[in-house]
């Protein structure tokens, strides 16, 4: 299979240069080039090239914006993104953008190839000085904390699982009731029942344990946090 190539980059020794290494790949096949973003996202519609090499600076648009404009393409490449800038705030705007492999410009002839070849596999490649501090940082992470066993939570009910929810989020008997359209006196029963199952005496612990056991799951705060968040939101039954 033939994999079909677009380069775009400003400079056209660089540009010129990546079509003569990459013309003698037996398959691949360069579709053209160009150092205008606006002009990219044409070529894309028109020549359906299975992967698009490009920098960061071109002219018109950014690269970047061209990366996430071409992602919402009903049919987006894979994109090699090739740049002599690999600051963290680069490589975070360039993943999130949707590019499949980020290499720096001082990559070998071979190594480019190779992740051209990855990326029309759907693969994903990154410089190895890139890998290397994205692995740092990722062990620099706190470890998630595991969540406490507590077989009586088995017991609940749906229904009772989805208000001890809506509870923990800090919603009030009446925000519950009104929520999932019934009565304030079945949404205390619930609370009632679930505590009894639980073993605990009020709301508070109630919140408490359902972070602990993993039945509500922060949403990016620390667990500590959402728990205070949670328990001070809470009105009286």
């Amino acid at each position: 299979m033939t994999i079909r190539v677009l380069i775009c980059d400003q400079l056209p020794v660089i540009a010129d240069g990546l079509r003569t290494l990459l013309d003698a790949v037996p398959d691949i096949d360069v579709i053209g080039t160009t150092p205008n973003g606006m002009e990219a996202i044409v070529l894309v519609r028109t020549m359906r090239p299975d992967v698009v090499v490009t920098d960061l600076n071109l002219q018109t648009i950014s690269g970047l914006e061209m990366i996430r404009r071409l992602g919402q393409e009903d049919e987006s490449p894979n994109v090699v993104v090739f740049t002599a800038t690999d600051t963290d705030e680069t490589v975070s705007d360039v993943l999130h953008a949707g590019a499949s492999c980020l290499l720096g410009k001082d990559v070998s002839p071979q190594e480019l190839i190779n992740a051209i070849h990855g990326a029309a596999a759907g693969q994903t490649m990154l410089a190895p000085n890139i890998a290397q501090r994205l692995v740092a940082w990722f062990r620099a992470q706190p470890e998630p904390q595991k969540a406490e066993t507590c077989p009586e939570v088995t017991e609940l009910t749906p229904r009772e699982r989805e208000v001890t929810r809506m509870v923990a989020q800090g919603m009030s008997t009446e925000d519950v009731a009104r929520e999932l359209i019934i009565g304030e006196a079945t949404v205390r029963t619930h609370l009632y029942r679930v505590r009894t199952k639980l073993g605990v005496r009020d709301r508070a612990e109630l919140v408490s344990l359902a972070y602990r056991t993993g039945l509500i799951h922060s949403d990016g705060r620390s667990l500590g946090d959402e728990r205070m968040l949670s328990m001070g939101g809470l009105r009286a039954s």
